[in-house]
């Protein structure tokens, strides 16, 4: 079973990349990338470093993702409480019980 520590640190390091790796990006793209593409407009520019921000973040969340379903099962599935689910099962038995008997109350009358 993933210890919270563990998992907490997986959120963190995500959200700390799907802050930092758009900046990046940003930064990078408008250090290099831009002088090179002088013909286009500002617009244009800031289109592109935007649209590659945003395509970093996605891929954030779908390594995210990827890793929270490499997880292993039992992490994923919890188990009930053995105690809740007699106790629920009793009580839905009752619950039938009385209901039939009411019914044969009803026809008997």
């Amino acid at each position: 079973m993933m210890e919270t520590a563990q998992v907490m640190k997986r959120f963190l390091g995500a959200s700390l990349a799907m802050w930092g790796f758009p900046l990046l990006i940003l930064h990078l793209f408008n250090r290099f990338v831009k002088p090179g593409m002088a013909a286009l407009s500002p617009r244009w520019h800031t289109i592109c470093s935007g649209c590659l921000a945003v395509l970093s973040v996605n891929v954030v969340i779908a390594i995210y993702i990827v890793m929270a379903m490499r997880e292993p099962r039992s992490v994923a599935e919890p188990h009930p409480d053995p105690t809740f689910v007699s106790r629920a099962k009793a009580s839905l038995l009752q619950a039938c019980q009385e209901e039939q008997d009411s019914e044969r109350e009803k026809k008997d009358s």
